[in-house]
């Protein structure tokens, strides 16, 4: 017999859902037969949303979207009191949003440094605690994901790494705090072929040759797909992995296995 990973029955809230990791993070659990809930902070209107709907509706998942902003307390309180409201449970909560800063230390206003530690990591602790009754009735699944920038980093990206840092002792902690209802676990992907890392190549003069430069540096010769991410984020959540808590998954394509780039 086939193995499957089912989440029929399940409910599932993903931040930073329209787009990226989010977005395919979205997809995957709809395939797996699970109902998903997404935070973000486009408008209802917005296309995309709408896009993003109908894409989880194609795999016959119910959705359901919010416009919040995670970094507002009381916002984020509200929107989780709707989501109790709508689905009465809560099984799965990835804590995906965040925001690249690509500034140097030196460069790094104070603004810069409390915006960037509000979305990089005050709003995963926030968005936890607010969901956490739900996943202990579920005896559910917290995924924080975190950043390859976690472990190694590159000039002129402080203060984003020193937040992805913290989110290791984030998920250190609340693996111990909430065990056993709630088993926490964490993703640090690495390079991930999304618009925010496209940003990134554009930032250079000549973005393709930059784009190729970076490919050839992984092992693997390629970059994560999204998908690759969201593929994870199921398995992570699911039955096979219910030994695993407390980690933090460092998935960059072999990048860190390599000593010095030639």
């Amino acid at each position: 017999m086939a193995i499957e990973l089912d989440f029929s029955g399940k409910r599932v809230l993903i931040t930073g859902a329209i787009q990226g990791i989010g977005r395919a993070a979205s997809l995957m659990f709809a395939k797996a037969g699970a109902a998903v809930t997404g935070f973000d902070l486009l408008d209802t209107t917005d296309t995309s949303v709408h896009t993003w709907a109908e894409e989880l509706q194609a795999y016959g998942a119910n959705s359901y979207y919010q416009k919040v902003d995670i970094t507002n307390a009381g916002e984020l309180e509200q929107a989780i009191a709707k989501v109790r409201k709508i689905n009465n449970r809560l099984d799965v909560l990835v804590s995906n949003a965040g925001v690249n800063f690509f500034k140097g230390a030196t460069a790094t206003s104070t603004d810069d440094w409390n915006n960037n530690l509000a979305i990089n990591l005050t709003a995963h602790w926030m968005v936890a605690r607010a969901c956490r009754s739900m996943l202990e009735e579920a005896q559910g699944v917290l995924i924080v994901i975190s950043s390859n920038h976690a472990y190694q980093t590159i000039p002129g990206c402080f203060p984003y790494p020193v937040a992805k840092a913290a989110l290791l002792g984030l998920v250190r902690s609340l693996a111990l705090e909430w065990a056993p209802a709630v088993r926490t676990v964490g993703l640090a992907p690495g390079f991930v072929d999304t618009p925010g890392n496209q940003q990134w190549f554009n930032s250079f003069p000549d973005p393709a040759t930059e784009r190729n430069k970076t490919i050839a540096l992984h092992p693997v010769k390629a970059l994560a797909d999204p998908a690759d991410i969201g593929a994870w984020c199921v398995f992570l959540a699911s039955s096979f992995a219910r030994f695993a808590s407390g980690t933090v998954y460092l998935v960059d394509g072999g990048r860190s296995a390599v000593l010095q780039d030639i």
